[in-house]
C-alpha cells in the first residue's frame, strides 16, 4: 500500500520560491502519520491530469492527498479531479504552526497562503461533485493525524475490495432472505468477485492433505492453545480431521487467489464436520468469512481487516440479557468467531452440534476482550447497498458459561440495547454482523463516501425518532442520485 502526496502551486512565483515549495511539502509529507509517495509540485493542467492517470493505474496505490500549499488556481485541476477514481483526501495544512508575527513580510505571505489556495481547491472539489475528505490543522496535531490515518484505513479496505475474490462453498441457507444479494451490482460498486464452487472440490482437496503436515499442524495447535485431554487421547482422530480440514481449506483458497469464502451447515458435501477451527484460525490471518454463505458479510469482514488486522470477527447477535438496567446482548455463531476478539488463550474443544448432521466439529472456545468496539452490517436492500454500524461496549460476561462450547462476545450496545434494536430492526440490517475493537465508525464513514455506499450509524446520540427521519431522507436521497 502506498498513498501518493500531491502539492498545488503555480508557475507565477518563480524557480526560487517552487524550490522551498517542494521542501515544504517534503517536510509535511514526512510528518505525514502513514507512509506516502511524495509527488513533485504540481503546476499546470496537464501535469496534474497525467499524475491523476498514473495514480489511478498504480494498484498499489491507495488514494491520494492533496495539499495546495501556495495560490494553485482551480480550472489547472478540472480535468484531473474528473479523471481520479482513487479516494481523495484533502489536506488543508500549511508549513509552519505558529506564525513569525515580528517578521512575516510579502514574501512570506506569499508563500504560506494554503489558506487561501485550499479555498480554491475546495470550491473546484465542490463545483465537480468530487467525494473526498477534507481534513483541517497542522499535521503535528494527533487529532489531524488521528483522521488522516483513519481515512488511509478505510482507503486500503477500498483498495482490497476492487482486487477481491471470494469462493462460495455451496449455497445460501435455505429460505433465508437476508444472505441473498446482487452479486453482479457487488462486482460494479465495490469490485469483489462472487462465484461459488461445489462442496466435494473443496473435499478434494482436503483428502489430498499428506499426514505428515497434518500431525505437524496438530502440534502447532498444542503449542497454541488449551487442547482439551479428550482431542489429544480417544478423540484425537477429530482434531486431525479438523487440521485436515484447515490445510486443503487454505491450499484451496492460496491456489485460487481468494482471501475470503463462505460456507453453508445445510451444504457440507463430503466433509465429516463442519469447519470451525479451520475458519477460525484463517480468519485470525485475516481472510473473510460468512456462514451459511453470507458473502456479504465474508467481503465486509475481509474488508475491515484489511483496514486494521486485529480485533475483528464474524458475529452474530444471538440473544439478549434484558434485566432493566444491565441489558446486554451475547453475540456467538455456531463455531465461527475469530481468535483475534479473545480475551485469553483459546481453549481448543469438541462438542455435539445439533445441525449439519456431520461428526462432532473441533472450535475454540473463549470469551471475546472487553473495550469499546462496533458491530457492522452489509444488506441489499434491491436498489442499494445499505451499512448499518452501531457503536457498543464489549464487557466481560457477568457470570461465567461452562456450558456454552463456543466463542462468544457480550456487548452492551450505545445509547442502549431498546433503541439500539429498534433502529437496527427499522434499517433493516442483518443478523450477521462484523464486530471490531480495531476498526471505528469513522474509517466507516470514510469507507461509505469512497464507496458511495449508504451508512447509518446507531450511537450513543441516536433516538428512535431521529433515525426513523433519517432513513426517510436517505431513502430520498438514494432514490433521486439514481436519477431516472
Amino acid at each position: 500500500m502506498t498513498i501518493w502526496f500531491l502539492t498545488g502551486s503555480q508557475g507565477l512565483y518563480g524557480e526560487a520560491t517552487l524550490r522551498q515549495v517542494a521542501e515544504q511539502s517534503r517536510a509535511i509529507a514526512a510528518e505525514l502519520p502513514v507512509p506516502v509517495t511524495w509527488q513533485p509540485v504540481l503546476t499546470d493542467a496537464a501535469a496534474i491530469r497525467r499524475v491523476m492517470l498514473e495514480a489511478n493505474a498504480d494498484d498499489r496505490c491507495s488514494g491520494v492527498i492533496a495539499w495546495m500549499h501556495t495560490f494553485s488556481p482551480a480550472k489547472m485541476w478540472i480535468a484531473g479531479l474528473d479523471t481520479l477514481r482513487k479516494p481523495l483526501l484533502h489536506l488543508h495544512t500549511q508549513a509552519n504552526v505558529a506564525l513569525p508575527w515580528s517578521s512575516i513580510d510579502m514574501d512570506f505571505m506569499n508563500l504560506n497562503q494554503a489558506a487561501h489556495g485550499d479555498r480554491e481547491f475546495g470550491h473546484i472539489q465542490t463545483r465537480l461533485g468530487v467525494a473526498r475528505k477534507t481534513v483541517a490543522g497542522h499535521v503535528s496535531d494527533p487529532a489531524v493525524a488521528a483522521r488522516i490515518s483513519a481515512w488511509a484505513r478505510a482507503a486500503e479496505g477500498a483498495r482490497e475490495l476492487r482486487g477481491l475474490k471470494l469462493a462460495r462453498f455451496g449455497d445460501n441457507m435455505r429460505d433465508v432472505a437476508v444472505t441473498e444479494g446482487d452479486k453482479v451490482e457487488a462486482q460494479l460498486r465495490f469490485g469483489v468477485s462472487v462465484n461459488t464452487y461445489g462442496v466435494n472440490e473443496l473435499v478434494e482437496a482436503v483428502e489430498a492433505v499428506p499426514d505428515a503436515d497434518i500431525t505437524q499442524l496438530v502440534s502447532k495447535y498444542q503449542d497454541l492453545y488449551k487442547v482439551a485431554a479428550e482431542l489429544l487421547g480417544e478423540r484425537h482422530e477429530s482434531l486431525r480431521y479438523a487440521a485436515r480440514i484447515e490445510l486443503g481449506l487454505r491450499a484451496f483458497l492460496e491456489a485460487g487467489d481468494f482471501r475470503a469464502f463462505t460456507t453453508n451447515f445445510e451444504d457440507l458435501g463430503g466433509l465429516r464436520q463442519l469447519p470451525g477451527l479451520a475458519v477460525q484460525r484463517l480468519m485470525a490471518d485475516g481472510y473473510g468469512f460468512g456462514g451459511e454463505g453470507d458473502w456479504k458479510t465474508s467481503v465486509l469482514l475481509r474488508t475491515m481487516k484489511a483496514m486494521a488486522p486485529g480485533g475483528t470477527s464474524f458475529m452474530e447477535d444471538y440473544t439478549y440479557h434484558l434485566t432493566p438496567g444491565e441489558e446486554l446482548i451475547l453475540g456467538a455463531h455456531m463455531l465461527e468467531v475469530c481468535p483475534t476478539i479473545a480475551s485469553g488463550t483459546p481453549s481448543c474443544e469438541i462438542h455435539p452440534l445439533g445441525i449439519g448432521g456431520r461428526e462432532d466439529p473441533v472450535r475454540l472456545v473463549f470469551d471475546a476482550q472487553p473495550g469499546p468496539g462496533v458491530v457492522v452490517g452489509l444488506a441489499d436492500l434491491g436498489d442499494r447497498f445499505r451499512l448499518v454500524a452501531n457503536e457498543i461496549d464489549v464487557v466481560a460476561p457477568p457470570e461465567p458459561l461452562p456450558r456454552l462450547p463456543v466463542a462468544r462476545a457480550v456487548w452492551r450496545p450505545r445509547p442502549d440495547l431498546r433503541t439500539s434494536a429498534e433502529a437496527w430492526l427499522t434499517a433493516g440490517a442483518p443478523h450477521h454482523t462484523v464486530l471490531s475493537t480495531a476498526v471505528g465508525v469513522e474509517e466507516l464513514s470514510d469507507l461509505a463516501d469512497m464507496l458511495g455506499v449508504e451508512l447509518l450509524v446507531i450511537d450513543s446520540a441516536t433516538t428512535s425518532r431521529q433515525f426513523a427521519k433519517e432513513l426517510r431522507w436517505n431513502q430520498a436521497y438514494y432514490r433521486l442520485a439514481q436519477g431516472f
